[in-house]
């Protein structure tokens, strides 16, 4: 369904068009330096300018359509006819923004590429990023191996144990990849001194991704963040953009699953900024999906916390379960965030989306159904979309439409899948 498609000239900024203000970042009540400063000297120059833009529409770089369309840019749209019948409802039009077909195997690298970008321009000659699951990983390190930087990336550590072939994807792109707690950060060592097995999290490898970029002074090295803050959202609305060229009807139901919030948003906010300014998407429910491990957008509170555990960035207004928040080495590892994205977690605030959560076990059944039915084996991230899909589809009248953010490929998560499911899943019989 990709006719006539080609990739955006400008991504979108769904800031300016929230019906109330996007709460700014703060600095913590103390003596301490500045965390907004700390941000300008740790990213790109550019990113920090479009993190603070007032602009709806942010011109993309040629090099990086470029880039985009090499790597496999537009992404397909495609109906799941085979898997609306497994569930029951063939009467329910069921479409995919499909993000796997990518080399990094997810969405991540439509970020990567354009931060990688401004990085060089800036004269960085090393990029510094965590990574839990590994997608992100992967999409810096590629990125990195297209502009011809180094990349450092530092991995929680049941991520690093549970999955060797990210981490070795990672590695023969040319980046250095480090288990999480490490012993190159104090905030690393810290950890590993309270607990020598400390699973790691999300929210210690971004700390420790920029005390070591601040190691070097943050000249030669800068710091890209796979998710959250709002430049990653805006990066990442090709996706949805190209949806709005790939649609054969205006949907009822837009589903993403939610780490950070990038791959939902990059569906959705072009499609929610249209809902709120009247121009389109009236009918239109959005739902975001999260591991019931990490419950942020369903148990967490609304208020300020800080994006990593060491406090070292500053505060912003968030769904969080707070910042020390350790998660279980849950197998959907790029759903182990504690907390989601400012602008995400207002439009819930205010009721332009709806979280839900599902636990791990039948959200890896809905994604082994979808592969026996249309071939392609889900990210466990992206099965809890289809989890979704799966409730929503049986409720819906007849000839509604649900389009989700299949947001990557889980050809390097089968042994989440046999851990879960156990070793006769070949066997087993999957009904909803």
């Amino acid at each position: 369904m990709s006719r006539n498609v080609d990739v955006p000239r400008y991504w979108y900024n769904i800031v300016p068009d929230l019906p109330v203000p996007l709460p700014p970042p703060r600095d913590p009540l103390d003596d301490r330096e500045s965390r907004i400063g700390l941000l300008v000297k740790i990213l790109p120059s550019r990113l920090i300018d479009q993190e603070f833009t007032s602009e709806h529409w942010i011109e993309i770089p040629e090099k990086v359509r470029e880039l985009y369309r090499k790597m496999g840019r537009p992404t397909p749209l495609n109906p799941a006819e085979n898997f609306a019948r497994a569930i029951g409802r063939p009467d329910v039009k069921i479409y995919y923004k499909f993000e796997g077909v990518l080399p990094s195997g997810s969405h991540k690298l439509n970020t990567a590429i354009a931060q990688v970008y401004y990085a060089l321009e800036d004269g960085a000659k090393e990029v510094v990023t965590e990574t839990s699951a590994g997608q992100w990983g992967t999409a810096v390190a590629i990125a990195a191996s297209l502009f011809g930087i180094r990349a450092t990336i530092f991995m929680t550590r049941a991520s690093y144990r549970s999955k060797p072939y990210r981490r070795y994807l990672m590695q023969m792109y040319g980046a250095t990849v480090i288990e999480s707690p490490s012993n190159l950060t104090e905030l690393g060592k810290k950890f590993l001194e309270q607990n020598p097995e400390h699973p790691g999290s999300l929210g210690i490898a971004i700390g420790e991704s920029v005390e070591y970029v601040l190691q070097e002074g943050g000249v030669e090295r800068k710091y890209l963040p796979g998710s959250v803050m709002e430049f990653v959202l805006i990066h990442q609305t090709v996706i949805g953009l190209e949806a709005l060229q790939q649609l054969p009807e205006e949907p009822d139901y837009v589903i993403g699953c939610v780490g950070g919030g990038s791959n939902f948003a990059g569906l959705t906010y072009p499609m929610i900024g249209m809902k709120i300014k009247g121009e389109g998407f009236t009918k239109t429910q959005f739902i975001a999906v999260e591991a019931a491990a990490a419950p942020k957008m369903t148990k967490g509170e609304y208020r300020y916390d800080h994006p990593d555990t060491a406090g070292i960035l500053p505060l912003v207004k968030m769904y969080t379960l707070g910042k020390d928040f350790v998660p279980p080495p849950i197998h959907a590892a790029g759903l182990r965030y504690h907390g989601a994205a400012p602008s995400l977690s207002l439009l819930i605030k205010l009721g332009y989306v709806k979280p839900i959560a599902y636990p791990q076990e039948e959200v890896l059944k809905a994604g082994l159904l979808f592969a026996r039915t249309e071939g392609i084996m889900p990210a466990p991230e992206s099965a809890h979309a289809i989890r979704a899909v799966i409730d929503i589809a049986k409720k819906a009248p007849p000839n509604s439409v649900i389009l989700f953010n299949l947001s990557g490929h889980g050809l390097l998560d089968l042994d989440a899948y046999r851990k879960v499911l156990g070793e006769n899943i070949d066997t087993t019989s999957i009904s909803f």
